[in-house]
């Protein structure tokens, strides 16, 4: 049976423009790197991303929920500022909101805010 999850990682076809996505825009922060694998922390869990798979996305792939900073509102105007494309705009349901995006390599993101 399965404990808890180890890893979760996404395809990317630019490891380079990939890394500064994940380093530079969302500000992860960058554990160890090759040209083929990089990985970053996100509060714990190790995101990788792995350069040996297509990058080609199709429908109904993983999606990585990543919890803002601060006021999503805000978090999301930042990431704007940064030349982030929101698929969906901000959403508002009664578990919570969320904000639907992309990474540089089309890989689906969101941030999710519980309610408050």
């Amino acid at each position: 049976m399965a404990s808890g999850v180890a890893s979760v990682w996404v395809p990317v076809e630019d490891m380079d423009r990939a890394r500064a996505f994940y380093r530079d825009t969302l500000g992860l922060t960058e554990q160890k790197t090759t040209e083929d694998w990089s990985e970053f922390d996100a509060n714990g869990l190790m995101i990788g991303l792995n350069a040996r798979e297509s990058a080609k996305s199709a429908d109904g792939g993983a999606v990585i929920t990543f919890q803002p900073d601060g006021d999503l509102d805000s978090e999301v105007e930042q990431l704007r500022g940064k030349g982030v494309e929101f698929t969906g705009g901000i959403s508002d349901h009664p578990w919570g909101r969320l904000a639907p995006f992309k990474d540089s390599e089309g890989n689906d993101l969101q941030f999710y805010a519980p309610p408050s």
